[in-house]
């Protein structure tokens, strides 16, 4: 199991060093998300391609990894297509800043260090390829793996529609998805990761999926940072949103 992770990690690190340089050049480090998730879809399916386990298990699990990947690197691309224009993600402008004559350097780390995050979230996924056929505990897999898939499409596409439109500039999201959670995105992004627990069922590496995505999505990189950013750009209306929404789990709002 060590030699793909090596190789893998080695790949996705050539990868980040040519994307480093880039933003040396455009000063925009956004397109580390895409690379990201299109990195981790990568590994899954060079796993399924080189690595042990029966072909029918490989073949589910590098599928439905690589089309998540695919999905959610073609949504972050798309975004920055449709906001052309639009300065470096918050982030990473805070970042930038707070690193000043630094930025260069602790930039590369930072890339770098998407590629030792991306290596290590292709675990769970290698791990729930080895063994044999697909079985019961596969399709339970499979069923989640929809439910999250579907559930993270549609909040993207809701609040894409939201963002489309002029007249909400400065706006809070609370169309569809985002009246129950704050963050629903991150909660459907969250239970596509239950997917390999479930068809690697008694891989305990399978738990570093959704164990780890949970640590970071609270504590790292997502609900903290994007919550700071929305309440600098929309004040007193997102801190109502706040008060009236679920952080993370979908859940009915409460009364104002």
């Amino acid at each position: 199991m060590i030699r793909p992770l090596l190789l893998g990690w080695a790949a996705l690190a050539v990868l980040m060093t040519g994307l480093w340089l880039r933003q040396l050049q455009t000063h925009n480090a956004t397109s580390v998300d895409a690379a990201w998730s299109l990195g981790l879809g990568l590994l899954a399916v060079g796993y399924a391609l080189f690595t042990d386990g029966a072909p029918g298990r490989r073949l589910l699990v590098g599928a439905l990894a690589g089309f998540w990947a695919a999905r959610l690197a073609w949504h972050l691309i798309a975004d920055r297509v449709r906001g052309r224009g639009r300065p470096e993600d918050g982030r990473y402008g805070a970042m930038r800043e707070h690193w000043g004559t630094r930025a260069a350097q602790f930039f590369f780390f930072f890339y770098q260090g998407q590629a030792v995050v991306a290596t290590l979230f292709s675990i769970p996924m290698l791990a729930a390829m080895r063994g044999g056929p697909p079985d019961g505990w596969a399709a339970a897999g499979l069923v989640a793996w929809l439910i999250a898939v579907t559930g993270e499409a549609v909040a993207d596409r809701q609040l894409a529609r939201f963002r489309g439109n002029p007249a909400n500039r400065g706006k809070t999201c609370r169309a569809g998805l985002w009246r129950t959670s704050r963050h629903p995105n991150y909660f459907f992004e969250w239970t596509h990761w239950f997917t390999y627990v479930l068809i690697g069922h008694g891989a305990w590496l399978t738990w570093l999926g959704p164990v780890v995505m949970l640590l970071f999505l609270f504590r790292l990189t997502g609900i903290p940072f994007t919550e700071r950013q929305a309440i600098r750009s929309r004040g007193d209306d997102y801190r109502a949103y706040q008060r009236e929404t679920s952080a993370f789990i979908p859940w009915f709002p409460k009364q104002a």
